[in-house]
């Protein structure tokens, strides 16, 4: 039986260049990133082996660069360019993305704008 952990890393912040709108793109702004993993963790904590789980030191750079590179209009795109850098990592069985926009143009008062999206390895959406 396959074991399936979770693991989370949230409220990682990039500076990017999104959005539809040319101020967007000229100023930039902050986007706040959750992630949530689903993988087996059992022979990293049998083994005590970072090599038998994800580093997620090196995860969370991958999506700050990706992130940070050309800008897109939609955070829907920038959650599934988010979602397959996760998922090019082998052991990730599936991936949950929120990309928070904090600082989104909208004339009224809020605290976030967030879009989740859940993907799994083989473009499978998790059941």
């Amino acid at each position: 039986m396959t074991t399936i952990d979770e693991l989370a890393v949230h409220g990682i912040e990039c500076f990017g260049y999104h959005g539809v709108f040319e101020f967007e793109r000229r100023e930039g702004q902050t986007f706040v990133i959750d992630l949530v993993l689903g993988l087996d963790t059992s022979a990293a904590a049998a083994t005590d082996d970072l090599h038998q789980t994800v580093h997620y030191g090196t995860l969370v750079a991958d999506v700050k660069a990706a992130v940070e590179r050309d800008p897109v209009d939609l955070i829907e795109t920038l959650a599934q360019r988010i979602a397959d850098v996760v998922l090019l990592e082998n052991r990730v069985q599936w991936v949950r993305v929120t990309v928070h926009k904090p600082d989104a143009p909208i004339e009224a008062t809020f605290r976030d704008v967030a879009l989740t999206i859940t993907r799994a390895n083989g473009g499978r959406d998790r059941d």
